[in-house]
């Protein structure tokens, strides 16, 4: 009779797999910066987007959020998709801001299931705001002669070189009150109960520390993705960062082939976002 032999099996096979957390980095301005600082889109992130929930053992996403905001569209298409990634794959979702959530970088965290702060990050800033210069006085005092043709006698407005209208500020006002509303609804819709004050607070447009945060109810806890992340999964908990994929040369020189062409163009998108991240002291 022969004995049973029991077959070689790899130590691998029967251990169970290890939890792997997908990092996705969100730095940066929302909207077009330029080709030498591309912000955050949608057209960009999505192939990273549909990465991170592709991966094998995937136990959740963590969202690290480090943006001043920018443009509301790109905001809300960047949430959705990762809203229905994570209902389509059953996956968690969790956001952790580093320096600075704030407008459209806390409109992103949003699309988390769970909001994660450092005690000094900046949170919030719930509202919509646009800026310009008006430049009338000092093409007088230049003697420049301002000539401007239309088709539509609304196609000009708020020409920076022409007098400010009350009724294009109204125009204005009325576009951003919009926006904002579709702010709150995404911040009612995910925060839920979880908000500890009323509207007209929290949707004001001021931002708060992260330990203020906290008590408004606009993040659930204090703490960093790694520290987070293994006291949810495990010391064993393995992280896989979804970085922007570059070509070599891009690598190797850190910048766009088309120098000449677009350094005005990068130039200004730098001024722009330098000026998004001084708003909050950054």
């Amino acid at each position: 009779m022969m004995d049973f032999i029991r077959p070689y099996l790899p130590v691998a096979s029967w251990r169970e797999p290890k939890p792997v957390v997908a990092v996705l980095p969100l730095s940066g301005v929302i909207g077009g910066m330029g080709s030498f600082k591309r912000g955050l889109s949608l057209q960009a992130l999505a192939p990273r987007i549909e990465r991170a929930f592709k991966i094998k053992h995937l136990a959740a996403v963590a969202l690290a959020v480090n943006s001043p905001g920018g443009s509301p569209v790109q905001s809300a298409l960047i949430a959705k998709r990762i809203r229905d990634l994570a209902a389509e794959h059953e996956i968690p979702v969790h956001a952790f801001i580093e320096d600075v959530g704030a407008s459209g970088g806390y409109w992103l965290a949003c699309a988390a299931d769970r909001i994660h702060a450092q005690s000094s990050s900046i949170v919030g800033s719930i509202g919509v705001v646009s800026g310009g210069f008006g430049f009338t006085e000092m093409i007088a005092k230049l003697g420049i002669d301002r000539r401007l043709h239309t088709s539509g006698d609304k196609k000009a407005m708020l020409d920076p070189f022409g007098p400010e209208k009350a009724a294009d500020v109204k125009h204005l006002k009325a576009l951003q009150a919009e926006i904002h509303d579709d702010f709150k609804d995404m911040v009612r819709e995910r925060r839920g109960t979880k908000l500890q004050s009323d509207e007209k607070t929290l949707f004001s447009g001021a931002f708060w520390t992260g330990r203020a945060a906290l008590e408004l109810g606009l993040i659930d806890g204090l703490g960093d993705l790694r520290s987070v992340m293994r006291d949810i999964h495990g010391e064993d908990v393995r992280f896989r960062m979804l970085d922007e994929r570059r070509p070599w040369w891009r690598k190797r020189f850190g910048m766009d082939a088309d120098l000449g062409s677009e350094f005005s163009s990068g130039l200004i998108a730098s001024i722009e976002e330098r000026m998004a991240w001084n708003r909050f002291g950054l």
